[in-house]
């Protein structure tokens, strides 16, 4: 069983900034890759970033300069430093893990910015 358990979402004004956290626990032996995804309130899900064992990443267009994901192996977590945040980056951020070939998915944080 793997769980995923999230932190740091919390309201801040246009242009402040917020750190995110994913742990991921349970029977895991390596994580392949990590992601958030966010949703915004009467709209899909949409990715915004990833990061894979290696430490490669890749991020949404929109938040490319401004958002900085990384995780520690060792400590089965990911990060989201989120900076120059937007009216438009509102919505609850969901963490992802990739382990084994399943995906694994944590229970979201909401993200609150207002102009």
């Amino acid at each position: 069983q793997v769980q995923l358990v999230e932190s740091g979402g919390d309201s801040v004004q246009d242009g402040g900034s917020l750190r995110l956290s994913c742990t991921a626990s349970g029977n895991i032996l390596n994580v392949d890759s990590m992601g958030w995804h966010r949703q915004a309130s009467g709209r899909e899900r949409e990715w915004v970033a990833s990061v894979s064992h290696d430490g490669s990443t890749n991020y949404l267009g929109s938040v490319r300069g401004r958002f900085a994901i990384s995780m520690d192996n060792t400590k089965r977590t990911a990060f989201l430093e989120m900076n120059g945040l937007k009216p438009g980056d509102s919505g609850v951020y969901y963490c992802v893990a990739y382990i084994q070939g399943r995906a694994y998915w944590g229970q979201g944080t909401q993200v609150t910015v207002s102009s």
